[in-house]
Parts: structure tokens; C-alpha cells; sequence
């Protein structure tokens, strides 16, 4: 027994190691999943820019090299944020989708080539929306106000300290069509940041709404026996002291029975455990099916059953123990196992007043005792 004991504690203890690897290796993965997207938006959100960078080069607004420079930083910083999320290397930070650092990155290179082409200023400067509101996805209130603060200097710098004339294109027609494109992406990519964010709101809700369940199934199954799906003797008892105060507040009266199989060892050594365990199980679905709501049945231990009677007396109590007893004696127990017969005894006692769980319960057995005395099959009352 104790070896056997030991090896189902081993085995547990192995399958919550084992579903808490799991558990890490699935959340990593949805990490690494987001920030993928994540960087992938960045990506073609620098494409975008390209494109209208271009059209204002061949237009002459801005020097050829704008573009191409810019798009290899952005793409540039990009992959290496990649590269870092990949190796798993960020995930040994704080911040594993190191908003900090990325957010930085973005703004040092909208405020440089701000600087640099000043002449399609307006382009950069907003994006400062896209990367504000990229960063607010994953960033803390400390990390949101640090990046603000960061493009509020940069912006100062910017405007205040040096002199360059940061333009708005709109002289000839190729240079306000691609004002017009800069403003209708950066819109475009704000409603997309929206939807995205709203997307990662819905997964979390969804994930909780999940949890929650997990946790109240789990909360379920600690309150009832594995075998019979009745409350355990945890619970029952937790039951029991519950409808004694309430009893005791009320003045009402509450009635318990302990219920017992009768002979059922010899069931088990006749017929064999797993026939015992059906029988165990068929009792408790006959229980259940023969009770109001508000009685409470567990079990108490091995074949012995406690069934709590809220607002019932000890004659009614009787009279319910004696129709379950009746019910039970007439089942067809020979469709378990050929020449098979099943009664039960039990001892009913109705609580009074000041009594505790453990005195009640103790003329409850003694009544169940009469019972088994007087030849079994039978109903006492303390």
C-alpha cells in the first residue's frame, strides 16, 4: 500500500511538472506568435513609407537616398528584433517584447531622417502616431510614459533646436498625392493598430472566460467523490455544519441518516471489485434521483453514505430513509451480476438544539447500528 501510494504520488507529481511545461511552452509559443505579427506590421508598415518616398524623390522633393537608407534601417532594426525573438534570447527579459528598446529605435529614426529630409517632414513625424500606438499595445504605464516623454525631447530638439523648415509636400501634384497617401496610410495603419489591439483583447477574454472555467470544474471535482459523484466526505461534512447553524439560527428542524450497503464485502469478494464499484455507483444514481434539492448526500466513507434532510422531521425523515430503502432492495441488481442482491441500512437521528456535527452523527451510528442488529435491510431512528 505504501509503495502504491508513493508511485501515484510520483506519477502526479510528474503529469503537474509535465502540464506546467506544457503550459510555459504553449505561452512562449503564443509570444512568439504576437511578436512575429508584430514585426511583420512593422515591416510593411516601412514599405509603405517607401513607396511614398520614392514618389517624392522622382519628383525631386527629397535626395534618391532617402528612401532606400530609410527602409534599411527600419528593415534593418526590424530583423534584429527578429533574430532576437527567434533565439528566445528576449524572453529571458522583463519585457519580453522589448517595447522599450524598440519603441526608442523607431523614434530615433523618425526624428532622424525628420531631420534628414525635412522637405517630406510630415511623413516621419506621423508616424510617431504608428509608433506610439504600436508600443501602447504591450507597453506598462511606466514604459508609456518613458516613451512619450522620449518623443516629447525628440520633438523639442527637433523644432526648437535646430532651424530646419519641416514641410508639408503640396507645391506640385505628385508631391500632394503623396500627402495625401502619407495621411491615408497613417489612418489606415492607426484603425489597424485598433483592430489588432481589440484582436489581442477578445484572445485574453477568451482565455479567461477558459481559466474561469478550468478553475470552477476544478473547484467541482474537489468536492465530489471520484467513484460514486457524490460530495465527499470534505464537503459533506463542511454540509453538515453548514445546515446545523442554520438549523440552530432558524429553529427549524434538520434530520440526518447514515446510510450503510449491507454485506458489502461480501459483494466484493463474490462478485469482484469492479461489480462493487458499479454497485457504489448505481446506489448513488438512485440517491440522487430520489431526493428534493435542497437534501445534501456524500460519501461518508467506504460503503457508509451520510444524506443531510434540511427542514424535515424525525417521522419524515423515517419515512424518506424507508421509500430510498424500499427503492433500493427492488432494483435489478442480478443486471450487474447474476444472483446479485443489494439493501441498505441506515440510522437516522434529528439534530437538537446546541448539538454539534460530531454528537449527531455519533446517534446517527448509533441508530444505523440498531439497524444492522435487527437484521439489516432496515431503517432506525435515534
Amino acid at each position: 500500500m505504501q509503495s502504491a501510494a508513493s508511485l501515484l504520488s510520483s506519477l502526479s507529481a510528474a503529469a503537474f511538472a509535465g502540464g506546467e511545461r506544457r503550459s510555459a511552452l504553449g505561452a512562449r509559443r503564443r509570444r512568439v506568435k504576437i511578436r512575429r505579427q508584430m514585426l511583420g506590421y512593422v515591416c510593411i508598415s516601412y514599405l509603405l513609407d517607401s513607396v511614398i518616398l520614392i514618389i517624392l524623390a522622382y519628383n525631386g522633393t527629397i535626395s534618391p537616398l532617402i528612401a532606400p537608407s530609410y527602409l534599411a534601417c527600419g528593415l534593418g532594426s526590424a530583423s534584429a528584433f527578429f533574430a532576437l525573438s527567434e533565439s528566445g534570447i528576449n524572453d529571458r527579459f522583463e519585457d519580453p517584447y522589448l517595447v522599450m528598446p524598440q519603441a526608442t529605435i523607431g523614434l530615433t529614426i523618425m526624428l532622424t531622417f525628420a531631420w534628414l529630409a525635412p522637405q517630406a517632414g510630415v511623413l516621419f513625424l506621423s508616424n510617431l502616431f504608428i509608433v506610439f500606438s504600436f508600443s501602447s499595445l504591450r507597453a506598462s504605464a511606466r514604459e508609456t510614459a518613458a516613451i512619450w516623454t522620449a518623443m516629447s525631447v525628440g520633438l523639442a530638439v527637433l523644432f526648437l533646436g535646430t532651424d530646419k523648415p519641416i514641410s508639408v509636400p503640396h507645391d506640385t501634384y505628385i508631391e500632394r498625392m503623396a500627402t495625401m497617401m502619407d495621411f491615408a496610410f497613417t489612418i489606415g495603419r492607426c484603425m489597424f493598430i485598433g483592430i489588432f489591439s481589440n484582436s489581442l483583447r477578445q484572445s485574453l477574454y477568451d482565455k479567461s472566460v477558459q481559466l474561469k472555467e478550468a478553475y470552477r470544474r476544478i473547484e467541482e471535482l474537489a468536492e465530489l467523490d471520484e467513484l460514486t459523484g457524490s460530495f465527499n466526505r470534505r464537503c459533506i461534512m463542511r454540509m453538515l455544519d453548514d445546515e446545523i447553524a442554520r438549523a440552530h439560527r432558524a429553529k427549524a428542524p434538520c434530520s440526518i441518516a447514515l446510510i450503510d450497503l449491507d454485506w458489502f464485502k461480501r459483494i466484493n469478494d463474490a462478485h469482484g471489485h469492479p461489480v462493487g464499484d458499479e454497485v457504489l455507483r448505481t446506489f448513488a444514481i438512485s440517491v440522487f434521483a430520489n431526493i428534493r434539492g435542497i437534501d445534501r448526500f456524500g460519501r461518508y466513507g467506504g460503503e457508509e453514505f451520510l444524506l443531510i434532510l434540511p427542514e424535515t422531521g424525525p417521522a419524515a425523515a423515517v419515512q424518506m430513509l424507508d421509500r430510498l430503502r424500499g427503492i433500493v432492495a427492488d432494483l435489478d441488481w442480478s443486471a450487474l451480476s447474476d444472483g446479485m442482491a443489494v439493501t441498505i441500512s441506515a440510522g437516522v437521528a434529528t439534530i437538537t438544539a446546541d448539538e454539534t456535527a460530531d454528537s449527531v452523527l455519533a446517534r446517527a451510528d448509533e441508530a444505523l447500528y440498531v439497524a444492522k442488529e435487527a437484521g439489516r435491510n432496515q431503517v432506525a431512528c435515534a
